[in-house]
């Protein structure tokens, strides 16, 4: 008697967390990627705002229990999902990891960074909301912010993704993620 068809990797769903420091590119980069993949874009900022906890320097317990599970209803659909969150601390991290394995799909992270202090302060200070009910952080909140290190030993695998051009970015970006059937394109 056969178990059915064997799934190769191009058939299980993926997860991808874009994470990173507020104002390094999280969500042009995320917003990218989900076209390309056509896939479910999942939001904390939005979710927050939603939720009248907009505060983007303490998202709470709330948006990231409802983005889980936005993520993992999608994945357990066979969809690829995007998530744009800043994840500052290994338990955002670690749970993530554990979405994925409950909703049977590969994690893949993604840590955009901005290596020049003065671009990445200007981009903050740039920032304006673009969701009723937002607050984007100043550059004292980002500076002051409480982003911890990532330890891969701790927090897992990511790929470091460097921001300073978009393009770039999304060319590795994509190539963290591997080959996808549904991909196409994107300008």
């Amino acid at each position: 008697m056969s178990a059915g068809p064997v799934a190769e990797p191009d058939d299980v769903p993926v997860l991808v967390v874009v994470t990173g420091r507020p104002g390094t590119g999280k969500t042009t980069l995320a917003r990218r990627l989900a076209r390309a993949l056509r896939a479910a874009y999942v939001r904390v900022d939005a979710i927050e705002a939603a939720l009248g906890t907009g505060d983007a320097r303490s998202a709470g317990p709330e948006g990231h229990a409802v983005a889980h599970l936005l993520a993992r209803s999608n994945l357990e659909l066979g969809g690829d999902v995007v998530v744009d969150a800043v994840c500052p601390v290994p338990e955002s991290r670690s749970a993530w990891a554990d979405t994925a394995r409950a909703a049977g799909a590969r994690p893949v992270v993604l840590e955009t960074v901005l290596a020049d202090a003065a671009e990445h302060r200007r981009r903050v200070e740039a920032r304006r909301p673009d969701l009723p009910g937002q607050r984007v952080p100043t550059w004292q909140d980002v500076a002051l912010g409480g982003y911890a290190s990532w330890d891969e030993a701790r927090d897992g695998v990511r790929t470091p993704v460097a921001t300073t051009s978009s393009d770039d970015a999304f060319t590795t970006a994509l190539r963290a993620v591997g080959p996808r059937g549904r991909a196409r394109p994107v300008r």
